[in-house]
């Protein structure tokens, strides 16, 4: 055996970067089967937790905001036991459907939707007002359940990704196709995009607010860079390339944003201007070849083009998200009202429907999926796949119940925070454990064990007032 192989912290790791290369994903039905539990089982926590133990936890939560305050509730006890639930109700099952139940997504999909059909018509026959779809459920709640639900998938899956017990179709595709992880980074992008300044029309033109927003993304960027090279951590280089990582394409696409200032309301028209000319460069300019071929330069574009050249595609997804948010969410048109509610409810259903079917169309006539350069089709399987969580969850005003949960608070509060603590205790297990000789026992308590710390402490850290925000 090679000294450097036996001294390395992560011996395995020429094993581990083969486990996660050359795959070539899933079908889109169990994606959008997969899109469609995660919302469903949030809806059904709001619809148990108006009736049971934990009633009135989203409002008598650990913080509570006004005007800037912070104000902590003396049950500690009694919030805990809300972030259990919510972990028992939503948590556990997503991770089951992740991993054991994979092979009966699409037939969970079904039951769930039954059940949650069934509940809107129960809340429909108790309440005989015309306007009792409307609710007291706020569309920017809905949002919050919808960067919850994108986290709450990525984290369960950077680590799941690592064990046998996670299936290989839902692990990142190496060229072309389609997987659950691979609607990972473009998620995260569209999610940030909803809810940005700029989508709030909160334009500023000042350079040191923007650098202070992106110099801890470069510097977590470069942490990470240092901190895979010190303990010779397993890295698939046609994800992003040598060098390059998802922190460098998030502060990537907040510098781009904040040098060109395009208004709100003709940001989505700017980015898919931008993304039909990428693509355009992709096919006839032969970028597509160069991406996608293993053949690397010296050079430090040609060591990450993947990342590099990605950038095109994920700042096209945020402008079109700025766009979304502002026009459906925080633009002149979208007043708390009924009418605004239900308006913005059916542009999201009716735009969650036509970017899947442009994804089909684009994927058969056009150029197929790819992460790996986010192209057309992906960006657009994107913006199906999330508009989807987020047509089902903005369904919360047919449903009975709470607005939101303890976790969902908690985890919407600290994001980032949530996704650091996540990647940490990732690279922790994996240079403790040997992921790829685990058996599925093994692997799945792993992985609860995991999950629940992950939900605790960012329930302890919202009790305690502790947030981490970078913009």
């Amino acid at each position: 055996m090679d000294i450097s192989v036996r001294n390395s912290l992560n011996p395995n790791k020429l094993l581990k970067e083969e486990f996660v290369s050359n795959l070539t994903g899933s079908s889109m039905i169990e994606i959008a089967a997969l899109s469609a539990i995660i919302p469903i089982l949030v809806l059904l926590r709001h619809s148990f937790s108006s009736t049971n133990v934990v009633d009135h936890t989203a409002a008598n939560a650990s913080l509570k905001k006004s005007d800037g305050l912070v104000i902590r509730t003396k049950s500690l006890k009694r919030y805990l036991a809300a972030i259990a639930v919510d972990f028992l109700i939503i948590v556990i099952p997503t991770l089951l459907f992740f991993t054991v139940l994979a092979d009966w997504s699409c037939l969970c999909a079904i039951l769930l939707t039954l059940l949650l059909l069934l509940l809107i018509a129960a809340k429909g026959m108790l309440n005989h007002s015309p306007t009792w779809e409307a609710g007291n459920q706020s569309l920017r709640a809905n949002i919050s359940s919808f960067r919850v639900v994108v986290m709450i998938t990525t984290c369960l899956c950077i680590l799941a990704v690592d064990f046998r017990i996670f299936p290989r179709r839902y692990a990142k595709t190496e060229t072309y196709g389609t997987s659950l992880m691979d609607l990972g980074v473009g998620s995260f992008v569209l999610a940030n995009s909803l809810v940005s300044r700029q989508a709030r029309n909160v334009l500023s033109t000042q350079w040191k607010g923007a650098l202070k927003s992106v110099f801890p993304l470069l510097v977590l960027g470069f942490i990470r860079l240092i901190t895979t090279s010190g303990v010779d951590y397993q890295v698939h280089v046609g994800e992003y390339g040598v060098h390059w990582n998802f922190f460098f394409t998030l502060s990537a696409v907040s510098i781009l944003t904040t040098v060109i200032n395009i208004p709100p309301q003709y940001s989505g028209i700017f980015g898919s201007i931008i993304l039909v000319g990428y693509q355009y460069w992709l096919i006839y300019g032969g970028l597509n070849t160069y991406l996608l071929s293993n053949q690397r330069g010296s050079d430090i574009i040609s060591q990450n083009k993947e990342g590099l050249f990605s950038i095109f595609g994920y700042w096209s997804i945020y402008l079109i998200g700025v766009q979304l948010g502002n026009s459906l969410f925080f633009g002149k048109n979208s007043t708390a009202t009924l009418k605004s509610k239900r308006r913005a409810r059916i542009i999201v259903w009716i735009l969650a429907v036509f970017f899947w079917m442009t994804t089909l169309f684009l994927d058969s006539y056009v150029e197929r999926v790819s992460r790996r350069m986010c192209n057309l089709a992906y960006v657009t399987l994107v913006l199906a796949q999330n508009l989807q969580v987020l047509a089902i969850l903005m369904l919360s005003g047919y449903v009975a119940g709470n607005e939101t949960s303890a976790l969902e608070e908690a985890l919407n509060s600290n994001l980032l925070a949530a996704f650091l603590l996540a990647n940490l205790l990732t690279g922790l297990v994996n240079l403790s454990v040997d992921t790829l000789s685990t058996s599925s026992i093994s692997a799945l308590f792993i992985l609860l064990v995991y999950a629940f710390i992950l939900s605790i402490a960012m329930g302890l850290a919202y009790f305690n007032g502790i947030r981490l925000k970078f913009w």
